[in-house]
């Protein structure tokens, strides 16, 4: 069997672009070679969770992942359709020994791939450069095939977590990603008022792209927020495994921002505990941490990254940039999008503040959005090493932990290479405003010096 493409292995998970990197026949390799390490770790008849989201190509995808683990004796566990998050609930409510999510997550629709647990961890790094190179699969392997019905049981844990009985007026919006069935099932069950926006699951992505870290793609939530005067309004991306925020005003709340309420709110019952975040989260939200009497740690980005890491110092919080919330107190420390924003609607049911007030008492931040600078698979992560030796040089004053985080007078700008895409991802923050053209200016000259250029504004 040809061995797929190398650039669908990614650090945390399997990208690739369908009918070009990826092919119905590499899903089927896939699943062998996952198949065969859960089959080496747990024995024949493991079973193996195996979701979908509503991606055009994600049905012939999942097929073929399932022939592929049933062919080396994995039993499958198939939930359908649903938000990654659905496929991590029931690896750990069913006790099961591995899982599967088909999912471009927030990439164009052309683009497709697949998300992995082994037990109860995610499968990443090594483990997924293993899936690439496994030439040896489990031979002569005779697994079941099973359709579980999850559906209801998750909606029921999501509704469960909301203990505040505030009426609250929020509007939602699945970007007619996998989240919209759960998302229209759940406000049901929720005091207040709601509004469900794309709610219908559609790989086209007609009304907007479901990446909720674009502004772009929270105009029409925004826009509803303020016609019907909501309380909150809260968006998800493809997969659902992360959350976008807007206030009663239509100001957004990015992924540090929202972490500041829940490091609030988890350090209460957490007292001293660690609370990880990933390398472009502000800096006012480690100092907030701390402020709160909590441990600040900043770590890499990538969810499987995270959730180590979690598990490592026993962290009851993370939280990424990009709208991944990871909770360990009262969930099972993975990143649920959902689940987030029952966390915080319990927030705002039992604060006498409004999102809008809370928003305003945070520590005001000079920092650009996440920009994107296109950069080929092939020379991303050869930018970051050349601009890291440069800086070693310089005997700069900064962190690479993942990329580089570079500390000056004014504040700190960020580049690091993206795991998902083929882009370069920077940011700068300064303490005073008039500080921050500087910072980006800084970004542009360090890349024009590696023969690369980008403009202002892209995200």
């Amino acid at each position: 069997m040809k061995t797929p493409h190398p650039s669908l292995f990614r650090e945390y998970d399997i990208r690739g672009i369908v009918g070009e990197t990826l092919h119905p026949q590499d899903a089927t390799f896939i699943g062998k070679s996952y198949g065969s390490i859960v089959v080496a770790t747990y024995g024949t008849g493991a079973k193996v969770a195996v979701g979908r989201d509503g991606r055009m190509s994600s049905p012939i995808m999942h097929k073929a992942l399932c022939e592929g683990l049933l062919s080396v004796g994995c039993n499958v566990v198939d939930i359908g359709i649903g938000p990654t998050p659905m496929v991590y609930f029931t690896v750990w409510k069913r006790d099961l020994q591995g899982g599967v999510m088909v999912t471009g997550s927030h990439n164009p629709p052309t683009h497709n791939g697949f998300k992995f647990m082994l037990g109860k961890d995610s499968l990443y790094g090594a483990g997924i450069k293993e899936l690439e190179s496994s030439n040896v699969w489990v031979a002569g392997g005779k697994g079941t095939l099973e359709t579980l019905n999850i559906f209801q049981a998750y909606v029921g844990a999501l509704a469960a977590a909301l203990t505040g009985k505030k009426p609250l007026k929020a509007a939602w919006d699945a970007g007619n990603g996998a989240a919209g069935e759960v998302m229209a099932a759940l406000v049901k069950l929720l005091p207040g008022q709601h509004i469900c926006l794309n709610e219908e699951i559609d790989g086209t992505f007609p009304n907007h792209h479901p990446d909720p870290t674009v502004p772009k793609n929270l105009e029409q939530l925004i826009a509803t927020v303020k016609k019907e005067k909501c309380d909150v309004g809260i968006a998800f991306d493809g997969d659902a495994d992360r959350i976008g925020v807007v206030d009663g005003q239509g100001r957004i709340l990015w992924g540090d921002q929202l972490m500041q309420l829940f490091a609030a709110d988890v350090l209460k019952d957490n007292p001293g505990s660690t609370i990880i975040a990933d390398v472009k989260a502000s800096q006012n939200l480690f100092d907030e941490i701390a402020r709160l009497g909590g441990k600040p740690m900043m770590w890499k980005t990538g969810h499987s990254l995270v959730k180590a890491k979690m598990k490592e110092t026993k962290a009851p919080l993370a939280g990424e940039m990009s709208g991944h919330i990871f909770f360990a107190d009262k969930n099972f420390g993975y990143d649920d999008g959902i689940y987030a924003a029952v966390r915080l609607l319990n927030i705002l049911a039992y604060s006498d503040k409004s999102l809008s007030e809370l928003f305003d008492e945070m520590p005001k931040a000079y920092n650009t959005p996440e920009i994107r600078i296109e950069c080929t698979e092939e020379r991303k992560f050869k930018i970051v090493d050349e601009i890291k030796a440069k800086l070693w040089a310089e005997k700069a004053d900064f962190n690479d932990t993942d990329g580089v985080r570079v500390n000056t007078p004014e504040g700190w700008w960020l580049l690091r290479a993206s795991n998902t895409q083929a882009v370069l991802v920077a940011r700068a923050e300064a303490k005073k405003e008039a500080d921050l053209p500087a910072l980006v200016e800084k970004i542009k000259s360090t890349l024009a010096a590696c023969g690369l250029a980008f403009k202002e504004g892209g995200h």
